[in-house]
């Protein structure tokens, strides 16, 4: 979400939204984990390829939309909601 429109938000629509991202981050870092496993695997196994290079991407946009949950964060505090 954008800044403006987190600033929109009510308070229980903001607390609402930190819970889904607590557990969002959670399933994010099971996923992550899992593309590391199968790139090194796939390093072990055979070598570096075009199928390894496929998880590093997505893991690596797990990771791009686990940053964006700051501006969240930052509302949050700036309500003095934590």
């Amino acid at each position: 979400m954008k800044q403006k429109e987190l600033s929109t938000l009510t308070d229980q629509e903001l607390l609402d939204e930190a819970k889904k991202m607590k557990s969002d981050t959670v399933t994010n870092a099971v996923f992550i984990g899992f593309m590391f496993g199968i790139v090194i695997f796939s390093i072990v196994k055979d070598s570096l390829g075009f199928f390894t290079l496929i998880p590093l991407y997505f893991a690596y946009k797990l990771i791009q939309n686990s940053k964006n949950n700051d501006a969240l964060e930052k509302e949050l505090k700036v309500r003095n909601l934590n």
